[in-house]
């Protein structure tokens, strides 16, 4: 099989359509909303009208009310007039509330697409796309989405339909000045679709360079306490500012272009009117026309130059809706190859924990050149406590990388209870698998959230027993609100061992089959250590498990201690077996005496001091 990853080409790959043809895929999410769909674009067509109707209106009164001296329909027409107001505000609020229900409704559904999407792709896509410029995707673009479909559309077709109506009736009211219209309509459009080009890609720019923002803002401030304890507030300072201005005059140089744009279009459009009245005015005098028609033709010819005029400035917020729908498709086109089978094989029940790896060779692809893992094996049997050593790049979390089947190995195949992970699905065979990190992932959310973050449906009496089995009640229960208590983000309100025992109750309320440890006691001091310990012991009890050891009161518990060097199994067998081999792992061992044997003296010269 080949290796993991996801199928996808990088942003800078893939070619850059210059036409508005990528807002077509928004079309599947608006056709699921067809009735608010048909009572915005009756709206439309009823607000469109009415102001076109007003052009009927304008001709009657300046030829028969004006010229005709008819007081009445002067006063008629001041009725007519207000009624026509009425349903042009009422068609109005009707268009505008469902067009932005839509446009809300839609940016909700992309936005949940895009986040479902994203939480299946494998760590693989992030080890080559930044996590702020995801983040990015999902807010600011689908934003920008948001306008478009909110009120852009429902402005592009108002004055389509404008354009379109209007057209028609200048055809009507005077055939010889519509065609001198339409001589300079040519000279209207040429801007908007040359010039138009160049906003959308600085619109593209723009976004990718709020996307770096977002990037910066994501690292820095995930990691504020490493920032100040490194007094690098003056460089992040200077590195922020710098990337704010480059989004600066990257907005500036979009704004200028659509400035020039709608200012080029609006010159060509009213100096044609301009020509034209001038003509007509002329027809007037000579008799070939009415005032009233005349009056028609100049308001029919307001109203097509002021929608050509919007329909411009309209284009470049569709550029930039075309550049945000093309980034998202970018991240929902990513299809990643960690995913089930078409027809994926049940694993055994009741579940044993059998792990096996044959012959693995596995790269990551960020590092496709050095095997993390090469010729592989291992068979941990059910209920096995298997300790995993090594120094640092040896392969041990690749371990656990393959076996939560995170990527799949180039070569060989890797096991859960007589399966190839390759045929289960993912989702059920993580099911069978408790982790516990070093570094302990706790949520901004109750500690009750936390520790039933494996299986939600569990109930306050199983969460409150894993927190005692993890040895964690006595401190939640001291709590403000007890398991109703906020963490925080990452858990910021918790000491380390707490921390890490909320993890632990995590765990025990998963139960799973197979147990992976990363140490999880590594980081703690001495009282930590004791009660997250006692709180291991219960948890590995009867299941299978594989620690990554850093410290040899872990090792010395092992039934099987594997020691990896350069992604091979070098040495296998017990502590005592493997120190008189004198190989790497006595090595390892020797230099973990040497430390506790100097901790100990450093203890006592201190003891004998203070006597």
């Amino acid at each position: 099989m080949s290796g993991a990853g996801v199928s996808t080409n990088k942003p800078e790959e893939r070619p850059r359509s210059r036409r508005l043809s990528e807002l077509g895929h928004l079309w599947r999410y608006v056709r699921r909303y067809p009735w608010q769909l048909t009572g915005a674009f009756i709206a439309l067509v009823i607000a469109a009208g009415t102001v076109l109707a007003m052009g009927v209106g304008l001709r009657r009164l300046v030829d028969d009310g004006f010229a005709g001296g008819n007081a009445a329909l002067l006063d008629q027409a001041v009725f007519v007039l207000f009624g026509v107001t009425l349903v042009l505000a009422a068609s109005s609020f009707v268009r505008f509330y469902l067009v932005s229900w839509i446009g809300e409704r839609v940016v909700a559904d992309i936005r949940r697409e895009v986040f479902d999407h994203v939480i299946t792709l494998p760590p693989s896509y992030f080890e080559m796309t930044r996590t702020g410029e995801v983040i990015s995707r999902l807010t600011t673009d689908t934003t920008v989405l948001q306008v478009v479909v909110d009120s852009t559309v429902s402005i592009a077709i108002r004055n389509a339909l404008l354009l379109i109506g209007g057209t028609v009736l200048l055809i009507v009211t005077s055939p010889k000045l519509t065609g001198l219209v339409f001589l300079v309509v040519p000279l209207i459009l040429l801007p908007i679709l040359i010039y138009g080009r160049r906003v959308r890609r600085l619109s593209r720019i723009t976004q990718d360079r709020v996307a770096d923002i977002g990037v910066y803002i994501n690292e820095s401030i995930g990691e504020i306490r490493t920032v100040q304890a490194f007094g690098h507030e003056p460089e992040d300072r200077k590195s922020f500012a710098g990337r704010v201005e480059d989004t600066f005059r990257a907005a500036v140089a979009r704004i200028r272009a659509r400035a020039l744009l709608t200012a080029a279009v609006i010159i060509f459009a009213f100096g044609a009117i301009s020509v034209i009245l001038w003509i007509g005015g002329h027809d007037v005098l000579s008799g070939r026309i009415s005032g009233g028609e005349l009056s028609a033709f100049v308001f029919y010819a307001v109203v097509v130059a002021g929608s050509i005029s919007a329909l411009s400035e309209v284009v470049g917020d569709l550029q930039r809706a075309a550049g945000a729908t093309e980034r998202l498709l970018e991240l929902l086109s990513t299809r990643p190859e960690i995913s089930a089978p078409a027809q994926p094989r049940p694993l055994p029940l009741p579940a044993s924990g059998a792990v096996a790896f044959r012959n693995v060779e596995f790269r990551y692809p960020a590092r496709p050149d050095q095997a993390a893992l090469h010729g592989f094996d291992a068979e941990i049997q059910p209920g096995e406590k298997v300790a995993l050593v090594g120094p640092s790049g040896a392969g041990k979390s690749t371990v656990f990388q393959l076996l939560l089947r995170f990527y799949d190995p180039q070569d060989g195949v890797v096991l859960l209870d007589g399966v190839d992970l390759r045929d289960a699905e993912p989702a059920a065979l993580r099911a069978r698998i408790g982790l516990v990190p070093q570094e302990p992932v706790l949520f901004s959310a109750s500690v009750l959230d936390n520790i039933r973050y494996g299986r939600p449906e569990a109930s306050e009496a199983e969460v409150r027993a894993a927190a005692e089995a993890a040895n964690a009640l006595a401190f939640i229960e001291e709590l403000a609100q007890g398991f109703g208590t906020d963490l925080g983000e990452r858990g910021v309100r918790l000491s380390g061992g707490q921390r890490q025992r909320i993890a632990l109750a995590r765990a025990v309320l998963r139960d799973p089959a197979v147990l992976l440890l990363d140490e999880a006691t590594s980081a703690l001091d001495a009282e930590s250590e004791r009660n997250v310990q006692q709180a291991l012991d219960q948890l590995m009890s009867g299941r299978t498990t594989l620690v990554i050891a850093h410290r040899l009161a872990t090792v010395l518990k092992a039934d099987r201690i594997l020691v990896l060097d350069q992604g091979r199994i070098v040495e296998s067998g017990r502590h005592a077996e493997l120190v008189r081999r004198g190989g790497l792992y006595a090595r390892l061992a020797a230099l973990q005496f040497e430390d506790a044997a100097l901790l100990r003296g450093g203890d006592a010269h201190s003891e004998a001091a203070a006597g």
